[in-house]
């Protein structure tokens, strides 16, 4: 699917957001569904990524990206506010994201994988 492992995270990412937003607005069935789907999606996703970056990388970045996009899809979307202090800390946790992704090093492709 997506070897790039970086890819693996941001993907996750996406799948979190989407998660936690089901978890709070889904009303039915297929709405449920969906959500069962991005969990598992996400957390696979995350894994596999584990495979090639340091795990507690990954996790740092996974939940950071889940965060910042929790947070602007809910100000986007269902007009949550957003203040000073929270531009301030997602802008925090982008540098931090950052900072982990230039200063770690990935494991090389075993088994022609």
């Amino acid at each position: 699917m997506f070897k790039n492992p970086w890819i693996q995270v941001v993907v996750a990412a996406i799948f979190e957001v989407s998660w936690v937003i089901g978890l709070k607005h889904a009303t039915n069935v297929i709405e449920w569904g969906l959500t069962i789907v991005a969990i598992f999606a996400s957390f696979y996703l995350m894994i596999k990524a584990g495979e090639r970056i340091p795990v507690g990388t990954v996790y740092a970045v996974f939940v950071g990206l889940g965060t910042v996009g929790t947070v602007v899809t809910g100000a986007l979307l269902f007009n949550e506010s957003i203040t000073l202090a929270k531009v301030f800390f997602i802008a925090l946790l982008i540098f931090g994201v950052v900072g982990l992704k230039m200063s770690t090093e990935e494991k090389q492709n075993e088994g022609g994988q």
